[in-house]
């Protein structure tokens, strides 16, 4: 069956970076527009990156635009998220997400604090 795991959170200071992993398995995730999503305490969970099949390209938040870049490895069936120039409010559960069905994996922390 259709299975995401994230891996790669952690505690960082402001400034700093993380690379996360979602691990993808029972399909093809090139096949797939993936998605990454963020939620922090007391607040909805918000969209963070996108990235379509092979020739549509990505799209971001605007308020990770620059500094958050989604990728995929298809050889490996994972997707990407490289953070760089963490924020605190970056500090959230984020989540990948396959559209197609609404599959969700079960988040890694990303706590960015000094």
């Amino acid at each position: 069956q259709v299975q995401l795991v994230e891996s790669g959170g952690g505690l960082v200071q402001p400034g700093g970076s993380l690379n996360l992993s979602c691990a993808a398995s029972g399909f093809s995730a090139s096949s797939y527009q993936m998605h990454w999503y963020r939620q922090a305490p007391g607040q909805e969970r918000e969209f963070v990156a996108g990235i379509g099949i092979p020739g549509r390209g990505v799209n971001y938040a605007d308020s990770v635009k620059g500094r958050l870049t989604i990728a995929r490895d298809n050889a490996k069936n994972m997707v990407y998220l490289e953070m760089n120039s963490l924020k605190p409010e970056d500090t959230a559960l984020y989540y990948c997400r396959r559209p197609a069905g609404n599959y969700w994996g079960q988040g890694t922390q990303v706590t960015v604090a000094s």
